[in-house]
């Protein structure tokens, strides 16, 4: 485990006055979530460079969840596949010509700690970076605390292997009745090389040893994306920059930084699909490209997954 001082302090799900310790698993994960009460944080973006603000808002059961324009006489995006327009250094809604970019990071948060229904008050077109972390979302969330709905969560159930590729990048995906993932990257960088995170994914799990990891890139590659009119907002405080032999922002925050990145960037992508998925994914040297076609076909795909009840899952032995 790491950042240990920021984790000090448990989370806490609860109905009503009752709470208990956010100590489950998937299978264990019965009924939908919203936060308790409304939080909010400012920022500015990473590629717009604007400031923004976003608000959590608690919303009803089968919601799903909302992002609302205010900037733009409160125009709602849903976080759904049928929206991503671009893939490219992040990830893009658009509907009717409104944008939002940069969305993966604070969907990562609200998947891996199991936000089923939640409104998003955003004022400008981009998602604040932060740290390049997942970390103030989940902190954002813990504060607003985490309410139980009367429903029950509806599954995503993987029922048959699945493999997307792209060259040498792939994504696989297998039957079971918990979420985990094994990421792999491979990077011809002294300081990266060949890295493999493999764990179940848990709400405990996600804020101790995913969401912390920042995004990361490379010295050599700023001047061309910022002529790109890209990463405007960027600097050593949000992302982790490397020159050829260097990690010009300081000390990692754990040795594997990169690949729990990459892990928490494909939490964020799925989340698109709109249920909690309960599979086994394999991905090597992917990204936001092949994260989003698997969450397209798992949208469109009902010859290798099914939408399952709590009370329909299958049992285990």
């Amino acid at each position: 485990m790491y950042l240990n001082d920021a984790l000090k302090a448990p989370f806490k799900i609860g109905k009503g006055t009752h709470h208990q310790s956010l100590n489950i698993v998937a299978n264990e994960e019965t009924l939908q979530r919203t936060v308790c009460h409304s939080v909010e944080f400012s920022g500015i973006g990473l590629h717009s460079g604007t400031p923004v603000t976003v608000r959590l808002q608690p919303a009803p059961e089968n919601t799903g969840i909302i992002f609302r324009r205010t900037d733009l006489e409160n125009f709602e995006i849903e976080a759904h596949m049928k929206y991503v327009s671009r893939v490219v250094l992040a990830t893009t809604l658009m509907k009717k010509g409104v944008m939002l970019s940069t969305v993966e990071h604070l969907l990562s948060a609200l998947y891996g700690l199991g936000i089923d229904n939640l409104v998003i008050e955003i004022d400008s077109l981009e998602l604040p970076i932060a740290d390049g972390s997942a970390l103030p979302f989940a902190k954002l969330i813990k504060d607003a605390g985490i309410q139980e709905q009367e429903s029950e969560r509806t599954y995503l159930l993987v029922t048959k292997p699945l493999t997307i590729k792209d060259r040498e990048k792939f994504i696989k995906v297998c039957p079971s009745n918990d979420f985990s993932i094994r990421y792999e990257i491979d990077f011809d960088h002294p300081l990266i090389k060949h890295q493999v995170l493999e764990m179940e994914i848990t709400p405990e799990n996600y804020f101790s040893e995913i969401a912390f990891a920042r995004t990361f890139g490379f010295l050599s590659e700023v001047e061309q994306l910022r002529k790109s009119n890209l990463i405007r907002g960027g600097s050593l405080k949000n992302a982790v920059v490397l020159s050829q032999d260097t990690i010009l922002s300081g000390k990692l925050r754990a040795p594997d930084e990169f690949v729990r990145h990459k892990a928490l960037d494909l939490i964020g992508d799925i989340a698109l699909c709109g249920h909690p998925i309960l599979g086994n994914i394999h991905a090597y040297k992917a990204g936001h490209a092949l994260h989003t076609r698997l969450a397209t076909s798992f949208f469109h795909g009902n010859s290798y997954c099914e939408l399952v009840s709590e009370s329909n899952l299958p049992t285990t032995s």
